[in-house]
């Protein structure tokens, strides 16, 4: 059985020492003599936290060790798209066959095209975001993203990102609403993405360098298909209307300028006195997955390693 240790992640047996020290004690003050280093390192990782007394807090194993994981994954998954452009391989497999369902660029490719279904759908989004290499534009009309759809998007996001390219999203003001939507829009910019929430009606499009647009069938049910353009004057005024309702909508909230909603305010109330989130949530009348989902997002705009460290710091910021 493997030693149970960081070092396959990443971590050296000093940075481990450290975060153990963290985790038997709650908070230290690192040694400026020996410790510095290694706590910015801790930091950096994503295993801690610093006051603005500079003493260290340690994050909670089970999302300090994810964080170690999305490091290594980002970092290998980034080492083996720089490979896969050098060689072209992917150029190479298109050569070898012709995907009439795609909307893939060739001499008789019609300047608007009619993709049907979501499976397809799907598919031309991956292909048209593999290969956009300057600007990224989208709009999601709902506001609110189910787990499945950010499974979906991450990879391509992401990977998007990783390439440079500037990625403007707008989303409709339910997402602040949302803990699950909120925390991958928040992951996002922190990876680079410019995000703006709007209060006013959207138009669903995606918009890849500014030469093609994706825009769905039937606007009421974008599960019938969408249509695909790359006429020049179609696509300058699809981007004309992004602008617009760009200009109108606001930035993302920062963690510390967004006030907690009014269920995140009875959340940590709560949180403060219950012990279990059974008895939690049967105390505001939500459902047990519902209350650890507001849960886990407030610990992570508080920064917190558990909950009643949590309920603590939100009642320092006077939020309850």
């Amino acid at each position: 059985m493997r030693k149970a240790s960081l070092d396959f992640l990443g971590v050296t047996s000093e940075e481990e020492g450290l975060y153990r020290q963290l985790l038997r004690q709650g908070s230290l003050t690192p040694d400026p003599a020996t410790d510095t280093k290694i706590a910015d390192r801790l930091v950096a990782l994503g295993m801690a936290t610093e006051t603005h007394t500079g003493a260290l807090r340690p994050v909670a194993p089970g999302r300090a060790v994810e964080r170690l994981i999305e490091h290594r994954v980002h970092r290998v998954q980034s080492e083996l798209e720089e490979t896969t452009h050098a060689c072209g391989v992917v150029d190479s497999l298109l050569k070898e066959r012709e995907v009439a369902a795609l909307p893939r660029v060739t001499a008789d490719s019609p300047p608007v095209q009619q993709i049907q279904g979501m499976e397809n759908v799907r598919a031309a989004i991956d292909e048209l975001t593999f290969f956009v290499r300057t600007e990224n534009l989208t709009t999601n009309p709902i506001g609110v993203l189910s787990p499945e759809s950010i499974e979906f998007s991450r990879p391509i996001d992401l990977r998007t990102l990783r390439r440079g390219v500037r990625m403007r999203t707008l989303m409709a003001a339910p997402a602040l609403d949302d803990p699950g939507t909120l925390a991958y829009l928040r992951e996002l910019a922190g990876e680079g993405a410019e995000i703006r929430i709007s209060h006013h009606p959207l138009e669903r499009m995606i918009i890849c360098d500014r030469a093609a647009a994706l825009t769905p069938l039937d606007p009421a049910n974008t599960s019938k298909g969408a249509l695909l353009t790359r006429e020049p004057g179609l696509v300058a005024t699809v981007i004309e209307l992004f602008e617009r309702m760009w200009t109108m909508a606001k930035d993302l909230p920062k963690l510390d300028d967004q006030p907690p909603s009014d269920i995140e305010r009875r959340i940590l109330k709560v949180l403060y006195n219950a012990d279990k989130d059974e008895s939690g949530a049967r105390e505001l009348g939500i459902s047990v997955r519902t209350y650890r989902k507001h849960v886990a997002s407030l610990m992570t705009r508080l920064n917190a390693s558990n909950r009643f460290q949590a309920a603590l710091l939100a009642r320092e910021r006077g939020w309850f």
